[in-house]
């Protein structure tokens, strides 16, 4: 009898800190101090046998973890990059504190301290969704520490707030995060993410985040969601874009619908908000006089929001992000782009300072994003 009431109890506690989900890799973790307490940031260091001499960090977006750029990882370890994957602190395998001021600029902070721990001088920073947001605030404070920055799908290019979505608490959105389960995640991720369409694949990462939430220990994972959603509603990173400095490539899912707050929104504010074709052309205006090369916002035309899963994360539809090929000084060698079965969507571009030659190629679904090496 006693054996017959552990076992519900066992299966309805959940795991917080993911020990129960294999990444691809080894996972480190980082110890380090923040605002008065420890604490542990798990990441992923990926060398490959024969090293060009660059990095690459991939930043997870906020329904993600590092575990979800698998399929990105290895193309770039193969074309000779070491490869940094990170759990930010409330995420993931990370730890996930009761009390923390959480923001864009202590995650790139932390990030920071993290590279500088392991050796890391320069970088070319990747973002998807929530990732691309701290991508873009970590060029703003780091711009000699990135070497190419590449968003994909990024959240934070409007601000919802300004744009009348109502406010809630931090309260309200635990309340809300307490409900979380396998099937809320699959609907949101099918509707936002993969543009209606689901494959059997994105299972295993749906069951990755509904397994931290289960049961009492599934609490401090609802908080930290709670208090990193309205991090990410506050910190919109558009009114400071364009002040980023470094080479940028836009990714933008043609089908993401993304936005903070949009169930919340009346009807037709909702209908006008996570229009990304026009929010990354927008952007693309705004920051390529300064950055000195930015592509124009590639359009991922079949894609929604997850683009290394669909093959990838939360964001569109469509990309794969493979294989960055080279980060050169001065030189500037081009840029190009291709879209479905290999047409271009895009010129070629001329970097001042930084990426040698990135080749996007995208699939019909924007899960999977990959940067695929061409060329010497």
């Amino acid at each position: 009898m006693l054996l017959l009431a552990i076992v519900p109890a066992a299966d309805a506690r959940a795991e917080p800190m993911l020990a129960d989900f294999d990444y691809p890799h080894l996972v480190n973790h980082y110890e380090f101090r923040s605002q008065g307490q420890s604490l542990s940031m798990g990441y992923m260091d990926v060398r490959p046998a024969q090293p060009n001499g660059k990095t690459v960090v991939l930043l997870h977006g906020k329904n993600f973890c590092a575990a979800t750029w698998e399929d990105t990882i290895a193309p770039l370890r193969d074309a000779g990059y070491r490869v940094v994957a990170t759990d930010q602190i409330g995420f993931c395998k990370s730890t996930k504190p009761q009390a923390y001021q959480f923001g864009l600029h202590q995650l790139a902070a932390n990030t920071h301290a993290l590279l500088d721990s392991i050796g890391i001088e320069r970088a070319i920073v990747v973002g998807h969704s929530m990732g691309g947001m701290l991508a873009m605030r970590y060029a703003l404070m780091y711009p000699h520490a990135v070497t190419g920055l590449v968003v994909v799908n990024p959240i934070g290019l409007e601000d919802w707030k300004a744009k009348g979505v109502p406010f809630v608490t931090v309260d309200q959105l635990y309340e809300r995060e307490l409900n979380t389960s396998f099937d809320s995640i699959k609907r949101y991720q099918l509707s936002t993410y993969y543009a209606g369409e689901w494959k059997s694949n994105y299972d295993r990462w749906v069951n990755m985040l509904a397994g931290m939430y289960a049961g009492d220990g599934g609490k401090p994972v609802a908080w930290n969601q709670a208090l990193t959603s309205d991090m990410v509603f506050g910190q919109p990173v558009i009114h400071e874009i364009d002040r980023i400095s470094v080479p940028t490539v836009l990714m933008i899912g043609q089908k993401d619908t993304t936005a903070i707050g949009k169930d919340r929104a009346s009807p037709e504010l909702a209908k006008a908000l996570g229009n990304y074709p026009e929010l990354g052309r927008k952007a693309h205006e705004r920051i390529w006089i300064r950055a000195g090369f930015v592509s124009r916002p590639w359009p991922l035309a079949s894609s929604s929001g997850s683009a290394h899963i669909q093959q990838g994360p939360h964001r569109s539809a469509g990309p794969l992000l493979g294989r960055v090929r080279r980060v050169s000084g001065s030189n500037a060698p081009s840029l190009r782009v291709s879209g479905d079965g290999g047409k271009p969507w895009g010129h070629h571009y001329t970097a001042r300072r930084g990426i040698d030659r990135i080749v996007l190629s995208v699939q019909p679904s924007f899960s999977s994003l990959r940067l695929v090496h061409q060329g010497p």
